[in-house]
């Protein structure tokens, strides 16, 4: 199952996000999404356990607790949404009255 955890302190890394899931169970992968100039922590991450029974006892057993003193939010995680790299906005200059002549 892959698990989303929300309101991370930044300095929060991929070691110690998985430390708090083993407690639960075997966690295959877990990672602090980065902002990809800057390298710093973005403040939420994603934890995958491959037994789905342990991962649904650490989400409702993490949920809500406090880590480095921020609440946390743990949740299963939803399938990504395709968008597209215009926001789903398509913006036409055919036709733009500018009032000159190019």
């Amino acid at each position: 199952m892959n698990i989303y955890v929300s309101n991370l302190s930044f300095n929060v890394v991929d070691e110690d996000l998985k430390a708090f899931f083993e407690e639960y169970g075997e966690v295959s992968s877990a990672r602090v999404i980065t902002d990809k100039f800057t390298g710093r922590s973005r403040g939420f991450g994603f934890v995958e356990m491959p037994n789905d029974e342990e991962a649904k006892k650490a989400i409702s057993e993490l949920d809500k607790g406090v880590v480095e003193g921020r609440p946390i939010t743990v949740t299963e995680a939803k399938p990504r949404e395709e968008r597209s790299n215009d926001g789903g906005y398509r913006r036409s200059f055919a036709n733009s009255n500018r009032g000159g002549r190019y």
